[in-house]
């Protein structure tokens, strides 16, 4: 979330600096395990700018970058609709499920609130449905990109060396000819890598290895279904990474993997880390699931599977075994595809879109009655 919003806001600022648009921002920038003493200063600072920019007619629309900023719309909601302000979040999926009872007692007087609603995905709007937004007030829009993040993929040979390098290879070492499979995101059991471990890694043959960057509270499981399997020769740990290790994990790797589990009111909004993937050139193997459904279209930058079937994350991967021919072109349509279709020039111009119509209109959008993202597709965030 805290990237979506900084990549939207360089793309908005770049326009600004062009002279297309006339934008300004209220950023919150700090580090992740001080952010929750610095929010409740930076929403009073921004309610008091908002609310002066509103009286002296200096803004049109506000967007909001998550369902925590857009609560400044409640308080804010009769100053700013007797000046004429609109108001839109973006929202990407676990600020509105987060299972805290005066939380989601809060959520539907959010929407009350706003004018428009951007949900990330499908899945993200049918959770506001489900919490009282409106079918009028939604747009799916979807995540975005940044294409220079990471350098080009190089071929398979060179990429694994460079893996190895990055990370210092000790046992398990990537394998030379033999697949390698990762995973990245924080360790939480929506994620799926426990089950993966157990269910489907034992299946697979000794040549197909798997990395795993990121910690969280899931760790103990796997490593306890890494020992339970006897696996600790082919699945490797990574724990936290900085950003060139990361570059280095997805172009060396082969596939990547998002196994993701169902859980009660922990859902996977939109799925970025499968768009930093692709835009490696690493094509994905992932689970037919809530807001994973907007990331991957089935046979372009990879495949969708039956969630918690072992069989069916067997045979994908199975399938690019001994193929580097259709391992390369699979490559190439990832990558290609994730440029062409999330890059942020092209995400940008969809929200600059919705919040024209929203200003000049004086209404939301026009319903987003299929739910189906743009074909391509913060203010205070």
């Amino acid at each position: 979330m805290q990237r979506v919003a900084l990549k939207l806001h360089e793309t908005l600022e770049a326009r600004a600096d062009a002279n297309a648009l006339d934008y300004d921002a209220l950023l919150l920038r700090s580090a992740w395990r001080t952010v929750h003493l610095k929010t409740p200063l930076f929403l009073a600072r921004a309610g008091w700018q908002i609310a002066r920019a509103a009286r002296q007619n200096a803004v049109d629309v506000v967007l909001f970058s998550s369902m925590v900023t857009a609560s400044l719309a409640v308080p804010l909601q009769g100053l700013l609709r007797r000046h004429g302000v609109r108001t839109a979040a973006i929202v990407h999926g676990l600020d509105v499920t987060t299972p805290f009872p005066p939380y989601q007692w809060f959520v539907p007087k959010v929407f009350g609130a706003l004018d428009a609603v951007l949900p990330v995905s499908r899945a993200t709007r049918q959770a506001c449905l489900d919490r009282g937004a409106a079918p009028t007030q939604l747009r799916v829009v979807p995540n975005g990109i940044d294409t220079d993040r990471f350098e080009a993929p190089a071929d398979r040979a060179t990429a694994r060396r460079a893996l190895a390098a990055s990370v210092e290879a000790s046992p398990p070492s990537p394998p030379p000819d033999g697949l390698l499979l990762c995973s990245v995101g924080r360790q939480v059991e929506r994620k799926g890598t426990a089950w993966f471990v157990d269910a489907v890694m034992p299946r697979l043959p000794a040549d197909v290895h798997y990395w795993v960057a990121g910690d969280g509270p899931e760790l103990d499981t796997i490593e306890a279904a890494i020992a339970r399997h006897d696996l600790a020769p082919r699945v490797r740990l990574l724990g936290r990474i900085p950003n060139d290790t990361l570059g280095a994990l997805y172009r060396g790797a082969d596939l990547f993997v998002m196994p993701n589990v169902p859980v009660e009111d922990d859902m996977e909004g939109f799925g970025i880390v499968l768009l930093e993937a692709g835009q490696c050139g690493t094509p994905a193997v992932a689970a037919r699931l809530e807001g994973i459904q907007d990331v991957i279209a089935d046979g372009v930058n990879g495949h969708l599977v039956a969630p918690q079937s072992p069989d069916a994350f067997v045979d994908a991967i199975a399938a690019y075994r001994n193929d580097s021919e259709a391992l390369d072109a699979a490559a190439q349509r990832a990558l290609h595809h994730t440029e062409d279709t999330f890059g942020w020039p092209a995400v940008a111009d969809t929200y600059l879109s919705v919040l024209r119509t929203l200003w000049r209109q004086g209404t939301p959008p026009a319903p987003d009655t299929t739910g189906r993202p743009p074909a391509h597709s913060h203010a205070a965030g």
